[in-house]
């Protein structure tokens, strides 16, 4: 079984040190992984770990985001990838995305709202930033005059996470990339063609698709517990609670809707929620599911690793990197 380069992703486990991270990077980069995305939430400014993981590190490609587009202004985004770039040395890459009200409203008194027009805007807005070209942009909702980087970077690309049609549009006609996470193969095909269709609309080639994948190699108890709190966290946000209420989970998105206490929806996630949007079981079993999402329309995957009793994913990340696909190939 193929696979495509396989990226490794900072997770964010709630009961995990925020530093394993900078340990996940540096076995990643032992292991011949091409790149590492990191996002951001509760733990460390995005572009600040970045850098950290750039210097720890040297060699892994660097993706940071998906960040809030509604959090950072373009030229905030462009100023962050440049600061990464120029002190790692080499090219990064940017991803967006919608967040959430909680997190966007909430935790930083942003609006969340038309958030497929404001990621429309801050791609029209950012590219000649980070081009090298002075700001001038004054769009319904992202406006920018004025500003120029004293370190351009034209080749960094840009990725988009993609719910929703509205969102889905916007990336086809406009993203380099579009990632997808927490997802089933199921609907990886469905995005794959809704993409191929907007973007020959648009008269362009449709953009790469990657998948973010959790991956836990032969779960226990604690595994399994780590991932359905986490589940438990994304069955509100808008774009997340509708996939699972396809998924045939609408009752636990209601209840995460209504208010109930994460703890409770984490007890509720039953393990076959898990197995349709993770990859569990033996290192062959997760290359095998690795490989449906490949032959759904993924380009390239980022695997996830659940760390709860596998610390810095030491043993699955090991067991799928390039040097193991090769001996399994071989044997």
């Amino acid at each position: 079984m193929s696979l495509p380069a396989l990226h490794a992703v900072a997770p964010f486990w709630l009961d995990r040190p925020d530093e394993e991270v900078i340990e996940i990077a540096s076995r990643a980069h032992a292991l011949g992984y091409e790149g590492m995305w990191l996002g951001e939430m509760a733990s460390f400014d995005a572009f600040a770990l970045a850098t950290a993981v750039g210097l720890r590190a040297p060699g892994l490609q660097l993706t940071v985001g998906p960040l809030a587009v509604g959090v950072r202004s373009p030229v905030a985004l462009a100023l962050g990838i440049s600061s990464v770039a120029t002190l790692t040395g080499r090219v990064t890459r940017l991803a967006l995305g919608a967040s959430s009200p909680e997190i966007v409203a909430g935790w930083h008194d942003r609006s969340w709202e038309q958030s497929a027009t404001r990621m429309s805007e801050t791609l029209d807005a950012i590219r000649p930033i980070l081009a090298g070209e002075r700001a001038d942009f004054d769009g319904r909702l992202v406006r920018t005059k004025g500003f120029r980087l004293r370190k351009p970077q034209p080749r960094t690309t840009i990725s988009v996470a993609a719910f929703g049609p509205a969102m889905t549009r916007v990336a086809a006609a406009k993203a380099d990339e579009i990632v997808l996470n927490l997802v089933s193969a199921e609907r990886v095909a469905s995005t794959h063609a809704a993409v191929a269709a907007a973007s020959g609309e648009n008269e362009r080639n449709a953009p790469s698709l990657a998948v973010w994948v959790t991956a836990a190699l032969d779960p226990g108890p604690d595994t399994l517990r780590a991932l359905a709190s986490q589940i438990a966290v994304y069955l509100r946000p808008p774009g997340y609670g509708e996939m699972f209420s396809d998924l045939g989970y609408g009752k636990l998105v209601a209840r995460a809707r209504d208010g109930a206490r994460r703890s409770e929806l984490a007890m509720a996630v039953p393990r076959e929620l898990l197995e349709q949007v993770c990859a569990l079981g033996s290192a062959r079993d997760i290359r095998a599911r690795l490989a449906e999402y490949h032959s759904a329309g993924a380009d390239h995957i980022g695997i996830v690793p659940a760390t709860a009793e596998d610390a810095a994913g030491a043993r699955v990340l090991a067991a799928l990197s390039p040097a193991a696909e090769t001996q399994e190939r071989a044997a």
